[in-house]
């Protein structure tokens, strides 16, 4: 009994130490188990924050190369617009095209009987088989045939279909590139909607990074030859405001690691002037210069004002750009805020903090279409010709326009040209303060001069602006004047529709410019014209 215990003891204990043993495996198995797994979160959360970051330095990269990007693109023509259609070829269904053999009468014809089975009879028997054998073939074949000339009219049926279809498609690309060759006619003529359609094709396909707004308008001027851009501008966000992210072990995090707040809105800045001198590169490499000698770009940004929740629209750059002077730039090694200084262009001081400009022209369609029979039907018009208006009348409509528009004082001046000459106080109109206001009731272009004569009258009488109103329009010389010397210019077009806006009120301004209405500027302004 006592040796039997000890052997029960022994096995116990062996037992024991097995299962001791076996836990401490399990234990080390489980450590070993827990530690890969750590290894693997491990690894998994640096590679994500790396993933991250890696995500992070692409955008930005992006965000660097928006100018360089554009630099060398095939600038857009009439001829890449042209449709060249993919007609597919005809393809049936197999089944319509699947030959099927015919009826073989080898497979239906009864064997001849021999010699002796003639004898009993089986000459009659054959006879009889033949005979149903050549039933049997002759409804195969019929069978055979209708199908085969079923198959061939659903044949036929798929081939006119196709071709029917073929022929629509042929036509709507032919309509298609007949707009085309029409539109094209228009723009090498110089038609205002022709330059501004094809300006907008030019624009739609500009492919930006992830998170750049795609709107803008355009509008053409022939009196200046020139196009003007209203251009939204992508929003502050877009620039990150992480510069990475890493991976904090203790707290078993991904933080973001900020970017500092001077370089967010460096790089704001900096990427503002790229868009512009991408969108100036792109107008001026796809147009011709005798139809587009100079763009004006206004860059806006679609935000909201955190101050009042509301949206609003600040412009943020404005910049008018001659042709020749920009064609002599090497946009691929140009620091563009520099470049930006160089074009004389009007930057907000803090764009990211949504600083707005005033721009060198404020874009509405509406200012800039005169109808091209306005000067015709004048006469049969039931509206106001502002030509025909005695100067009272249109001293007095200015006037009413003015005061409409925010002017909180009204002092009519002594004036010997002709036109009409006021003294206007706002803190609102145009610029604020003192504002010398002259209009002209011309039929004809407004030269330099006119301008250079409103700024003497301007020091004589301390005005911090001046407006000059025309019924006709105004170069380009005239306009570069009067941007440099705090001076609005509001020609018929733009007359006409803030009459409307503000007095609600229908006119006619009475004329329209001509097409070689900037090189007589030109020559009024002691300048050669362009070279065309």
């Amino acid at each position: 009994m006592a040796g039997g215990r000890s052997e029960w003891e022994r096995r116990q204990a062996s037992l024991r130490r097995e299962a001791e043993r076996q836990a401490r495996e399990a234990a080390k198995v489980a450590k070993e188990q827990e530690r890969e797994r750590q290894r693997q979160h491990l690894e998994r959360q640096q590679s994500t924050a790396e993933r991250k970051t890696a995500e992070i330095a692409q955008h930005v990269e992006e965000l660097d190369r928006v100018l360089l990007a554009a630099l060398g693109v095939r600038p857009l023509s009439f001829d890449q617009m042209r449709v060249a259609g993919s007609i597919r070829p005809f393809q049936p269904e197999p089944r319509l095209t699947a030959t099927e053999p015919a009826p073989d009468w080898a497979a239906y014809q009864p064997s001849q009987p021999s010699s002796f089975g003639k004898l009993l009879g089986g000459k009659a028997r054959y006879e009889r088989a033949l005979a149903e054998a050549r039933t049997r073939y002759d409804s195969a074949t019929d069978s055979y045939q209708q199908r085969v000339q079923q198959r061939l009219n659903e044949l036929n049926a798929a081939r006119s279909a196709y071709d029917r279809q073929v022929a629509a498609e042929q036509k709507k690309i032919a309509e298609a590139n007949a707009r085309l060759n029409q539109m094209r006619a228009n723009f090498n003529a110089g038609q205002p909607e022709a330059l501004e359609w094809f300006t907008t094709k030019v624009l739609q396909r500009s492919a930006y990074p992830t998170g750049f707004p795609t709107l803008f308008q355009v509008a053409y001027r022939p009196e200046n030859r020139d196009l003007v851009v209203e251009f939204e501008l992508p929003p502050q966000g877009v620039v990150p405001e992480v510069r990475a992210y890493k991976y904090v072990k203790n707290r078993d995090a991904i933080d973001p690691v900020p970017r500092p707040q001077t370089e967010v809105k460096q790089r704001y800045t900096k990427l503002l002037a790229c868009v512009t001198l991408r969108t100036l590169h792109e107008i001026f490499a796809s147009t011709p210069r005798d139809l587009v000698e100079a763009v004006v770009f206004n860059g806006r940004l679609n935000t909201i004002d955190q101050a009042t929740g509301k949206k609003v629209r600040p412009h943020l750059l404005s910049v008018e750009a001659e042709r020749a002077e920009f064609e002599d730039l090497v946009l691929a090694e140009v620091n563009p805020r520099a470049c930006l200084t160089r074009l004389n262009a009007l930057v907000s001081p803090n764009p990211y903090d949504l600083e707005a400009i005033e721009p060198f022209i404020t874009f509405d369609l509406k200012r800039f279409r005169f109808s091209e029979d306005m000067d015709v039907v004048s006469g049969l018009d039931s509206r106001r010709n502002l030509l025909k208006l005695s100067p009272t009348e249109f001293e007095h409509l200015v006037r009413e326009l003015f005061v409409a528009m925010g002017a909180e004082a009204w002092t009519t001046i002594p004036s010997k040209d002709g036109g009409v000459d006021a003294v206007a106080t706002s803190d609102n109109l145009f610029f604020g303060g003192v504002c010398l206001i002259q209009a002209k009731r011309w039929a004809k272009l407004v030269g330099l001069e006119a301008v250079h004569a409103l700024t003497g009258v301007m020091a004589d009488h301390n005005a911090t602006t001046g407006v000059l109103v025309a019924t006709s329009w105004f170069g380009r010389a005239s306009e570069q004047f009067a941007q440099r010397n705090r001076i609005t210019l509001i020609n018929g077009a733009e007359l006409k529709h803030l009459i409307k806006k503000h007095l609600n009120i229908d006119v006619i301004p009475g004329t329209t410019p001509p097409r070689n209405a900037r090189a007589s500027d030109n020559r009024q302004s002691g300048r050669s014209g362009p070279t065309i």
